[in-house]
């Protein structure tokens, strides 16, 4: 074979080589894009929900060296969720979606504007990050008194609203609104100034399971999550052994039930769907008004009330009257009741803090396992004999 043939043959072999070397470095690093893009989608998806067991407002979803709490019913009637990032670690790569506030590592100082929130500070052993309140004579908490006693809670008056400049003077890690208020105007001049706020929207929940299990959103915020799971979880455990104790009454043993009283001539009543009554009726007690439908307050007049529930045996929630007599005095209506002539009165206001506030409304909220356990004793006293209610008292004349 002439020379000058095999070298054009050899010429040709390296020149296919070098060709199917190109290709082959080509599909390397074509597959080293697409696995380093792929990772990248995949650490985008890398969170877990972390599952609420009742409630259905928010949602805590585990990230790498973060929290996302979506807040999807904030207030009644439909609304875009809220978005809020929990920056556990400010060394890892966070999410780029954008979001209502940033919450950076664990907040020093809070604000809050419902007492019902107070409770979870408490619960997780962190009371003296309170920092300021809307009118202090609302709480009844002892710890958070022991603070305002020595200055380091400021009052905010009325309402948060009355006074956000001093919000925003305090410069507070963390503000925590109540929409039940008229706080939700605040949020964007919170935002404004650089002041995460946050909505907890319990109160939207009538699971009363649900409402206590919002103690799991304020212990993402406080980085207490964990130990908020503890707590609502032996809370949970209480009231659902509390309501077993009640399962297998029979309709013909659950006492006839009335509730509220009249404001202006207009009895409120709550809603078949509401907390309350599904408290009540989880207690063994035959609810009056539960045709009522709705999860508010049903408003009645007094003629319809007497007609249905004029035999009724107990009488629960009779506002904030302290006795049967001052019931009579201030409407002799209220007499006609066979609940009233018996006594089986009772009222969930008398219990307060050493200023007057009401501890039902501070407590009742991450509480239900002892309202439960109060309607228990009060309409089948058999099946908790050594039980003394917590929040609920009988009046007397």
């Amino acid at each position: 074979m002439p020379l000058l043939s095999l070298s054009l043959r050899k010429i040709k072999i390296v020149n296919q080589i070098m060709r199917n070397l190109k290709y082959l470095v080509y599909l390397f690093f074509l597959s080293i894009a697409y696995s380093c893009e792929e990772k990248g989608l995949s650490q985008e998806q890398e969170e877990t929900i972390l599952e609420n067991s009742y409630a259905s407002g928010f949602k805590v979803i585990q990230g790498d060296g973060y929290k996302v709490l979506e807040v999807s019913k904030g207030f009644p009637g439909e609304h875009d969720a809220f978005n809020y990032l929990v920056i556990e670690d400010t060394t890892v790569q966070l999410p780029k979606r954008s979001f209502d506030a940033i919450i950076t590592l664990i907040p020093s100082s809070v604000v809050m504007t419902s007492t019902s929130h107070i409770p979870h500070l408490d619960l997780l052993d962190e009371s003296e990050k309170l920092k300021a309140f809307p009118n202090l004579d609302l709480i009844s908490s002892l710890s958070i008194r022991k603070l305002i006693e020595k200055g380091e809670v400021k009052d905010l008056g009325s309402g948060a609203q009355a006074n956000i400049e001093l919000i925003i003077d305090l410069k507070p890690d963390l503000v925590m609104i109540s929409t039940l208020g008229g706080d939700l105007k605040n949020i964007e001049l919170l935002k404004q100034a650089g002041i995460p706020a946050v909505i907890n929207g319990e109160y939207v929940e009538q699971d009363p399971l649900g409402r206590a299990e919002w103690i799991k959103f304020t212990g993402a915020l406080l980085g207490k999550f964990e130990e908020a799971v503890k707590v609502f979880e032996t809370i949970a455990l209480d009231y659902v052994e509390a309501k077993s104790i009640a399962e297998n009454i029979r309709d013909d043993e659950k006492p006839k039930v009335m509730a509220g009283v009249m404001y202006k001539d207009i009895w409120y009543v709550p809603g078949s769907d509401s907390w309350g009554t599904q408290l009540l009726l989880a207690a063994g007690g035959d609810y009056i008004f539960k045709d009522q439908k709705g999860t508010g307050s049903a408003q009645l007049n007094y003629e319809y009330v007497l007609d249905q529930a004029q035999e009724s045996d107990f009488w629960l929630g009779a506002s904030d009257f302290p006795s049967l007599q001052a019931m009579r005095d201030a409407d002799q209506r209220y007499a006609a009741f066979k609940a009233f002539e018996l006594g089986n009165v009772y009222s969930y206001t008398s219990k307060k803090g050493p200023t007057g506030g009401i501890e039902y409304f501070e407590l009742g909220y991450i509480r239900p396992d002892l309202i439960l356990k109060d309607l228990i004793s009060i309409l089948h006293p058999d099946l908790l004999k050594d039980y003394k209610p917590y929040f609920y008292t009988k009046l007397n004349e």
